[in-house]
């Protein structure tokens, strides 16, 4: 797909983290041990989507044991989206609100790990495990933040998103890019960067209009590149929610000419992170030591995602007919009902 596809401008070196070999074995035990990946099928194509490689490239400077926590999370958020995506459950909101519901009762406990009673899905028993070892020893204020945009990523893709397919609704572009960065769980991901880097953001840190404007437009560029790359798979599936598609279908463009002005539009956010950048740094000389490694962070997660994406097979065109039978991979017990 790479070779059909405009270029997409970024100007940040690649990396990679050498730890990756060690978070693919705890990844295998895991998945396993939670059940979150149970069948054959499933398995192998967990294991051909290699999420190690993926956390390697967007933490290139994580320790083994935050790069396998930062693993977890991500194999956790998208093999719930793959759920609400790829399958029916994503076309009925009544039908998941009891398991968010049940997530929402992990993130609001003052006691991390906490569980409700009776068998569980493995999504909320992960969800209690990660949470256990990601927020005893944060701040309250990153705590609050964090379990702020984890709620709003799950309250939206079964609400909003849901929603728009059960009834057909087609998003505007504004609309869709706002909610975009809470769909693709892009603000849990940069949160993750205070714990990797082992820094903490003050509040006025995260309130002042140029760090808003880096981590918005460094957003913007990682959801749109992968819209870009997941369109065809996206296609096959009939799904709405990509940036492509609404360009096609509010102005009128080919695929072509679509492809091209998400592609000028990603290279714009970059540039407008580049200035909001500098400018952050510049204004804060004395915080270097910690915007530094923040904002190297959000240069890593552009980069990396670009070139997982590049890479995976998740969204190889050759493959793209493995989603037309999404029963194939989806696991009835991670939100713990079969989908239809």
């Amino acid at each position: 797909m790479e070779s059909e596809l405009p270029d997409i401008y970024c100007p940040f070196p690649q990396l990679t983290n050498p730890n990756v070999p060690h978070t693919r074995v705890h990844l295998e035990e895991w998945t396993r041990d939670t059940g979150l990946v149970h069948r054959d099928s499933a398995r192998a194509r967990f294991v051909q989507a290699d999420f190690g490689a993926f956390v390697g490239m967007v933490y290139p400077t994580a320790d083994s044991k935050n790069l396998d926590l930062v693993a977890d999370w991500f194999v956790w958020l998208f093999l719930v989206d793959d759920q609400l995506d790829d399958g029916h459950l994503g076309r009925s909101p009544e039908r998941v609100r009891d398991v968010v519901e049940m997530m929402r009762d992990v993130i609001r406990s003052d006691t991390p790990g906490t569980l409700p009673e009776g068998e569980l899905p493995a999504a909320v028993t992960a969800l209690a495990d990660l949470w256990e070892r990601t927020t005893p020893m944060a701040a309250p204020h990153w705590r609050a933040r964090f379990g702020w945009h984890l709620t709003t990523y799950l309250t939206t893709t079964t609400t909003w998103e849901a929603g728009n397919r059960a009834s057909g609704t087609v998003p505007s572009e504004e609309t869709y890019i706002a909610k975009r960065r809470h769909t693709g769980a892009i603000h849990v991901c940069m949160d993750l960067i205070e714990i990797v880097a082992g820094i903490e953001a003050p509040e006025s840190i995260h309130n002042d209009p140029r760090f808003i404007t880096a981590l918005e437009a460094s957003c913007n560029v990682v959801c749109w590149a992968n819209d870009v790359y997941s369109y065809e798979k996206e296609q096959v599936l009939g799904e709405i929610h990509n940036l492509v598609h609404l360009v096609r279908h509010h102005r009128g463009h080919d695929e072509r000419q679509a492809l091209e002005h998400v592609c000028a539009e990603i290279t714009a956010e970059t540039e407008r992170f580049l200035t909001a950048e500098a400018e952050l740094l510049s204004a804060y000389p004395q915080l270097s030591w910690m915007l530094r490694p923040y904002l190297d962070g959000m240069r890593s997660w552009m980069r990396g995602n670009l070139d997982w994406s590049r890479q995976t097979p998740r969204y190889n065109p050759a493959d793209v007919s493995q989603y037309k039978e999404p029963q194939e991979y989806l696991e009835a017990r991670v939100l713990g009902m079969a989908q239809d």
